[in-house]
């Protein structure tokens, strides 16, 4: 079984017990529906968002779920692999697991420029752009104005007589680069400021951004 280091596990190794304690610890306050319990093995952070209220209303409301819950996570955890993960940066994010006792890092280092899905390819197109990385920008041109464009291009429509323009436009993108993102297919589109909106389009399997404002 899988367990990365979530607000359960982050609670319980403060109390100086290890993942697998935790989990039984958990199981048996689900199992014995004792859900005031079970909320204060959660972490300070999940109960700075979810009220004690909330939580065991939420449990109460499915009970099936939490029976299901409590008698998989029982004495049924096998090997854990414990992991961790960060955000740094604009959102990336940064995964660890231990190994012998060891953190290593297990995330891909070479995702510079993720395309998987539109808020990875927003990301990653803010990095080409603060990294002035005009020949990787392309990547991001939807085919329809590709066979336009290139490096030359694209770095003298960003840094041209609009250079100011597009700063600001970019440094309010930035600070906005987690608001929700709504998907449609092959389309997608993001509020934010007061009045922009990215628009998103997949072709080829990656995402591509086809309107800034």
């Amino acid at each position: 079984m899988r367990v990365a280091l979530i607000s359960l596990l982050l609670a319980a190794c403060a109390h100086g017990k290890g993942p697998s304690q935790a989990l039984d610890r958990y199981g048996l306050a689900l199992k014995n529906h004792d859900f005031g319990q079970a909320y204060d093995l959660m972490s300070s952070q999940f109960r700075a968002k979810v009220s004690k209220d909330d939580y065991v209303r939420m449990m109460r409301d499915n009970p099936r779920e939490v029976d299901e819950t409590a008698d998989r996570l029982r004495g049924k955890h096998g090997n854990l692999e414990v992991s961790a993960e960060f955000e740094y940066g604009l959102g990336d994010q940064m995964r660890l697991v231990q190994e012998d006792g060891t953190w290593r890092v297990s995330s891909n280092p070479l995702a510079f420029y993720d395309q998987t899905s539109p808020k990875a390819a927003l990301r990653s197109f803010l990095r080409a752009y603060r990294l002035e990385r005009w020949d990787i920008m392309l990547r991001f041109v939807p085919n329809a104005y590709r066979e336009k464009m290139d490096a030359t291009k694209m770095k003298a429509q960003f840094t041209g007589g609009s250079k100011d323009q597009i700063e600001t436009l970019m440094n309010t993108l930035e600070a906005n680069v987690d608001e929700p993102i709504v998907e449609r297919g092959n389309d997608a589109r993001m509020a934010y400021g007061d009045r922009y909106e990215v628009k998103f389009v997949k072709e080829d399997g990656v995402w591509k951004l086809k309107d800034l404002d």
